[in-house]
């Protein structure tokens, strides 16, 4: 496959200068990671980035180069619009048209097309529109940061916002695949901008620069600082941004200079782009570098902040590796952070971070749990936050260990899979082949720990469910939709016909044309339900804690408690006459459904809805939120490695507990239920015939 990256803003090079402008920024790692990693694969035969031709000798001569060689089947094209000089974000709009028709007559020139498209920003995925238009070649959209948010953190002027909102929009609606970083992205800010069709959006985590800092590295790191500080051998609070608004590297300062303990214990070392002065540059960027140096100068901070004008990319990792030898913190106190590309990166040197509560840090954390999320708004919880790290020695030991241990798993080849595995399907027009037999049997199983846990046996259950083409392939999450396609293909698990998610409460079919949501079992569960009343309901109440506001999904509530508190909610329900049902899982997790939602009944509905009998259908599950429908259904299996109480149904005739764990224990579960099964019927035929 040949794929082209297409992305307008920013100076874009095989070795890039962030912070050069105030556009050069995360989407450029973004890009060359993908790319890079995209071009090394054997199934794909030339990797392309497109990009504006710029001819400005202040910035450098190579973007001037209409074409650069990066690597083995890697090219950055350069484009002339005819107007070569560097354009800001809003400026691109009206050199849009030009530009659009410039690649139109290049690609028109050319024998062999890009077989797909990944436009980065909503003017790139424009311009790709008009490509599929003319070429029919589809194309992905990646927003990379979008306008809404920046709206309601009114960080930049509205008429601007407007225009590019609406613009996100029609790249949203126009685009064959939409790609996001995180659930926050995914799930809260793509969906605010209107209904889009289930299965659209996508999200694969980017992969991050797993090189740690070399010795040299943070030799040149100390020295390039060392010139601002008094005491350089003290801890570094560390923070890495462009010099914008939405970055709010200013409360970062304040903070600083608000909390004595902070301005005595440690320096602050902030890299805000590059600039020749404080009095060059953007009209945004000027404006915070002037505020920047001005609260320095009031708060009397010299000496112990430091925020050179210059840097390389081997200082960043040089100080991010300083920052860890001293053992501070990284900062990122941005109003609205899209992703989080920096938060990585301290995580890959084994750095514990302070982050926004806003956009995709509250994912990543939750992941790699190395850090503490903060309200950006408020300056004495980032600094007191920040105390708390430099102080507690233990806490900060955890979270770097956490750190180093979990960043593995953000890998550009992963990415890559993942990307080329959702390429093929919208290259081929075939996101889901039909079934050729039809099934007589239906098997849904929990993914989390029943599916995934161990690589080689989910591969040996996508072998053994090929060779079981009688059997209908469902599944049952706690988790939403995006994520559950997520872990899917992130452990190359078949794709299911039927997704059952949200712990039971939303059912989304396959089908030729992408994925259905079944608003038949919609209408079934929402009689008498009201999530408000719901909510109100178990309001106040200390031992519940409601979860983030992306796990509240139209017919489930999700709160945090012990067991005796999921008791005491189940009770408060049930006495104020709610109809509904509570689901403990996890030691900690509390979902509250529609009396008729849940994973066995979703199951029913499935089987119904297939036309296949209840009793020709099996269930498999580890955890508290698996109980219901592997005590429901008259085959279920039990892996190995389930919760105790899941565990508990051995002494019923129909549950089978598996002696292996994970997919291995779903495999033997079907393994024991045929053999069962085969009995029976020898047994039944053998009655038959003395009958006869």
């Amino acid at each position: 496959m040949r794929v082209m990256a297409l992305a307008l803003g920013g100076c874009l090079t095989a070795k890039p200068a962030y912070g050069l402008t105030e556009d050069t920024g995360g989407h450029i790692t973004y890009i060359l990671g993908a790319m890079r990693a995209l071009a090394a694969r054997e199934d794909v035969t030339a990797a392309e980035i497109v990009t504006r031709l710029i001819d400005d000798p202040s910035l450098g001569r190579e973007y001037a180069a209409p074409m650069e060689n990066v690597g083995p089947k890697l090219t950055i094209t350069r484009t002339d619009s005819g107007n070569r000089a560097y354009l800001t974000k809003d400026a691109l709009a009206a050199d849009r048209p030009n530009f659009t028709s410039a690649l139109l007559a290049h690609l028109r020139s050319r024998d062999v097309l890009p077989d797909l498209i990944h436009a980065h920003f909503a003017d790139a995925a424009e311009v790709a529109r008009a490509v599929r238009e003319e070429f029919g070649i589809p194309f992905i959209y990646t927003a990379h940061s979008l306008a809404k948010d920046k709206a309601a953190a009114c960080v930049q002027g509205t008429d601007a916002l407007g225009l590019r909102i609406a613009l996100e929009r029609d790249a949203m609606m126009a685009a064959d695949c939409i790609i996001g970083s995180s659930r926050d992205e995914c799930e809260r800010q793509i969906q605010d901008y209107g209904p889009i069709g289930p299965g659209k959006v996508q999200r694969i985590r980017p992969g991050i620069d797993q090189a740690p800092a070399s010795s040299a590295d943070i030799a040149k790191a100390r020295t390039l600082i060392a010139p601002f500080l008094r005491q350089p051998e003290k801890p570094v609070i560390l923070a890495i941004a462009r010099p914008v608004r939405k970055k709010n590297l200013t409360a970062l300062v304040k903070a600083y200079a608000q909390n004595p303990v902070l301005s005595a214990k440690a320096n602050l070392v902030i890299l805000p782009g590059l600039r020749q002065s404080i009095e060059a540059g953007e009209a945004e960027q000027v404006a915070v570098m002037r505020e920047l140096a001005d609260l320095i100068d009031r708060h009397d901070l010299h000496g112990r902040v430091a925020y050179p004008r210059q840097h390389t990319q081997d200082d960043v990792r040089g100080l991010y590796g300083l920052a860890r030898q001293l053992r501070g913190v990284f900062v990122n106190p941005a109003l609205i952070e899209p992703f989080g590309l920096t938060i990585l990166e301290a995580a890959v040197h084994g750095l514990p971070v302070v982050a926004t509560c806003h956009g995709g840090p509250v994912d990543i954390l939750s992941e790699i749990e190395h850090g503490l999320l903060v309200d950006p708004y408020d300056t004495k919880k980032i600094g007191f936050a920040i105390e708390r790290l430099l102080s507690n020695d233990a806490l900060w030991q955890a979270l770097s260990s956490n750190a180093e241990a979990q960043i593995t798993q953000m890998d550009w080849q992963a990415y890559a899979a993942a990307f080329m595995d959702l390429s093929r399907k919208i290259v081929s027009g075939n996101p889901a082949a039909p079934e050729s037999v039809t099934p007589t049997q239906l098997l849904v199983c929990d993914i989390d720990n029943t599916l995934t846990g161990c690589r080689e046996a989910a591969a040996r259950f996508v072998r053994y469910l090929a060779a079981r083409p009688d059997m209908a392939f469902g599944v049952a999450t706690g988790r939403s939709l995006v994520e559950a396609q997520r872990i899917l293909r992130e452990w190359n698990l078949p794709e299911p016909a039927v997704f059952i998610t949200s712990v039971g409460s939303e059912i989304y079919w396959q089908t030729p044309g992408g994925l259905h949501y079944d608003s038949a079992f919609n209408d079934r569960i929402s009689g008498g339900w009201d999530a408000d009343v719901i909510a109100g309901c178990l309001a106040d109440y200390e031992f519940l804690r409601p979860q983030l506001p992306i796990e509240q999904r139209r017919f489930k509530r999700s709160f945090t408690c012990g067991s005796q508190g999921a008791e005491l909610a189940s009770t408060l329900l049930r006495e104020a006459g709610l109809p509904c049902k509570t689901i403990f899982s996890h030691d900690k997790l509390l979902d509250v459904l529609p009396q008729r939602a849940g994973k066995a009944d979703a199951v029913r509905h499935v089987a119904r809805a297939l036309g296949i009998p209840l009793g020709a259908v099996i269930v498999a599950g580890d955890s508290g939120n698996d109980l219901e429908m592997l005590e429901s259904h008259k085959a279920a299996i039990v892996v190995a490695n389930a919760e105790p109480a899941v565990l508990a149904l051995d002494h019923k005739p129909h549950v089978y507990v598996a002696r292996a764990r994970y997919a291995d224990g779903v495999i033997e579960g079907l393994d024991a239920l045929a053999r069962s099964a085969g009995k029976c019927a020898e047994m039944r035929a053998s009655a038959m015939e003395q009958a006869a």
